[in-house]
């Protein structure tokens, strides 16, 4: 399509200047090819038009008598409503200084008068259409939402009463003499339990990307991590793991939000479950305090990592080359989960590792009281 033809049903402008006759020129250079023009002399008609019509682009002289461009534009984004509208400033002035003043307060570029009508009609058209696909954005955005809450609500509790009916009935064939339909349940148990484990993290993992909301208060490390140990005790002894926790004499009070460092704990403890062989000691041990942060290292004895390994851990969906040693579920994103929670508490999380001699994660949050 040819940059100046004439096209229907793209767009309405409000083309703000204290002149009537630059109004106009512009509307007469943008009205001919579909585009609805909205005209405002000045900035309290602006406002007027804005409360009856929210317009798709404003196009907004930048020295005006009674309110200039940096105010009307400063007003238009801390209303809610209106925030979202790309606004170009027009002006005859070509000083950088005010180029960059009135791209600071908000605008999306600046046009010099007199202009040239193909590059006024271009950038009006470029704008809108990033205004367009920053709309679609949001609606998949919003989508995403829905699908996420549908996910939360329905699809994990359903999953969640399937896994516990998997395993009451993978309990029950134990005992029958049929092989056959041990294996069949021990498989329905088995994939349910992949299935949930999936779901959870997938969801931990989009609210983080929502942004991590962290309450941080003081809080007894220590206390936390032997609560953490005592709930992954059953899941260590049944794979013949020895779980150990070793904690300063005294307690370690960080500043943390308590409900996060539980997950952090848990994704690092049901980790070095997952891929311990059986038989080997997991050591969870709160270090001393230091003078700004206290550190916390969860040391296991599996495969280790590779330098590859180390090199995508951390990000979603890594899937690393050590695999869990009872076929438990592993769906590459705990430790993503992991740096999210510990750097939105101010934190720190290193991994040490070489092939074939464990692990130790270690991460470190602000001392309760020091300055961070």
């Amino acid at each position: 399509m040819n940059a100046l033809s004439p096209e229907t049903n793209v767009g309405c402008l409000l083309v703000v200047d204290d002149q009537e006759s630059n109004i106009q020129v512009v509307g007469a250079a943008l009205g001919k090819l579909g585009f609805e023009i909205l005209p405002a002399t000045g900035g309290i008609q602006v406002f007027q038009r804005l409360a009856v019509r929210r317009p798709d682009l404003i196009l907004l002289d930048l020295l005006m008598p009674d309110m200039d461009g940096f105010e009307v534009c400063r007003r238009i984004r801390e209303n809610s409503d209106w925030a979202e509208i790309p606004i170009i400033f027009l002006s005859s002035a070509d000083d950088k200084g005010l180029i960059v003043r009135a791209l600071e307060s908000g605008g999306v570029d600046y046009i010099t008068k007199p202009f040239n009508q193909a590059e006024l009609v271009t950038r009006v058209r470029t704008h809108l259409a990033l205004k367009r696909a920053r709309d679609e954005l949001n609606q998949l955005a919003e989508d995403r939402d829905e699908l996420l809450g549908i996910l939360t609500h329905d699809l994990k509790n359903h999953l969640g009463g399937m896994d516990m009916s998997a395993q009451l009935l993978r309990d029950r064939t134990e005992a029958m003499a049929d092989p056959k339909l041990r294996l069949m349940a021990e498989n329905i148990s088995h994939s349910s339990s992949q299935m949930l484990a999936f779901v959870k993290e997938f969801l931990a993992n989009a609210s983080a990307d929502h942004g991590v909301q962290v309450q941080t208060e003081p809080v007894n490390l220590s206390d936390a991590a032997a609560r953490a140990v005592q709930q992954h005790q059953e899941a260590a002894k049944h794979k013949q793991l020895l779980l150990k926790v070793v904690l300063p004499p005294n307690g370690s009070l960080v500043q943390a939000d308590p409900a996060s460092l539980n997950q952090v704990f848990d994704n690092l403890l049901s980790n070095a479950i997952k891929f311990s062989p059986p038989g080997k000691q997991i050591r969870l041990t709160v270090c001393p305090p230091g003078a700004r942060y206290v550190e916390c290292q969860v040391q296991d004895e599996g495969p280790g990592f590779s330098p590859e390994d180390k090199a995508r851990m951390f990000r979603r969906y890594g899937r690393l080359s050590a695999r869990p040693t009872g076929g438990e579920p592993s769906t590459g994103l705990g430790l993503s989960i992991v740096k999210k929670l510990v750097l939105a508490m101010q934190g720190e999380l290193a991994c040490e590792s070489t092939p074939g001699n464990g692990a130790t994660f270690a991460f470190r949050l602000p001392r309760a009281g020091s300055p961070h």
